[in-house]
């Protein structure tokens, strides 16, 4: 069980981001951190990342890897890639300064342009 609270949780993430964005920098992209919900780690791959076909594998091998190993062996991590297995929870936690604006996903935008 993790013992921090979202809001813990998410500040803990926030500071580590730069350390983990290395790889994912690299690549031409980013992560952008939504919010924390239950102590899931809710991202977005952004840049040449976003939509990328190797994204789950950078999730999983780079992203959830490096905070486990800076923040918790048991963190979970879900990138928000507009599918709905990965989607944001309605009441998921960010700070009040930081907009919770939820973005449209490639979806979304995709049918925009053919609606």
């Amino acid at each position: 069980m993790i013992p921090f609270s979202d809001e813990e949780l998410y500040h803990a993430v926030k500071n580590s981001l730069p350390q983990v964005s290395v790889y994912v920098s690299s690549h031409g992209g980013g992560i952008t951190l939504l919010g924390v919900k239950d102590s899931i780690i809710y991202i977005e791959l952004v840049g040449a990342c976003h939509g990328c076909s190797m994204s789950l594998m950078t999730t999983n091998m780079v992203v959830r890897r490096e905070l486990r190993n800076l923040i918790h062996p048991e963190l979970f991590v879900i990138n928000v890639d507009g599918t709905p297995k990965n989607k944001l929870p309605d009441d998921y936690y960010s700070p009040a300064e930081e907009p919770k604006v939820k973005k449209k996903s490639m979806i979304d935008k995709v049918k925009n342009i053919f609606a």
